[in-house]
């Protein structure tokens, strides 16, 4: 492999990935609507060897703790290649909404029988299947299953799906017992986005090596 892409809805969880030489790094926003727009023209003119999709997922099964990388994909060269990295194999839900509390989750959880919950990788996989490109998701838990996030954050989120800055700053100051809450997630994402950088530079470092 000569020339892999690597997909992040935002700049957070992209921020400590060191990219190799042949590796590229798309940012595509979250959601359906935002992969939509800025993957396939990147797609259709790189024709990567293999795309993955990474970043945060909130747990639904209870077991997983705060920054597990967890990978799925049908591939079987990017499956070996999970394998070799110590990537346990999970069933992901892409939803079309920030999982906010614990209950949305449980029920997610009963509902697909998935183990995680993220936003763009569904979509990702459909597109790279469409383009016969191979693809497998990535991801590190940054909230477990019996936490309720700080905020609702898809009410901070303006058209584009793009966290407002305006928004997260008033709804502290309407909410400023969410401030613990805040940092506290703050931690665990540092940790899973650390967590997933690893374990990325790993396979994607054993994907350039493959012939």
């Amino acid at each position: 492999m000569k020339h892999l892409l690597v997909c992040f809805a935002v700049s957070q969880e992209a921020a400590p990935f060191k990219p190799l030489p042949g590796v590229a790094v798309l940012v595509t926003g979250m959601g359906a609507a935002n992969v939509h727009r800025l993957l396939p023209p990147v797609l259709d003119r790189e024709r990567p060897d293999a795309v993955f999709t990474c970043g945060f997922a909130g747990a639904l099964d209870p077991a997983l703790p705060i920054g597990s990388v967890l990978g799925q994909t049908t591939d079987a060269l990017l499956t070996r290649l999970l394998e070799e990295a110590d990537v346990p194999f999970r069933r992901f839900h892409c939803a079309d909404r920030v999982a906010v509390t614990a209950f949305e989750k449980g029920k997610f959880h009963v509902e697909t029988g998935c183990d995680a919950v993220e936003m763009e990788s569904g979509i990702i996989h459909d597109l790279c299947r469409q383009r016969a490109v191979p693809c497998a998701t990535v991801r590190a838990i940054s909230d477990m299953a019996a936490d309720d996030l700080p905020l609702d954050f898809n009410r901070l989120v303006d058209g584009q799906q793009r966290l407002s800055a305006l928004r997260l700053a008033v709804a502290i100051l309407r909410r400023p017992w969410s401030l613990p809450g805040l940092m506290r997630l703050g931690r665990h994402s540092g940790l899973a986005a650390r967590n997933l950088s690893h374990s990325l530079g790993r396979i994607t470092g054993a994907a350039l090596a493959r012939p």
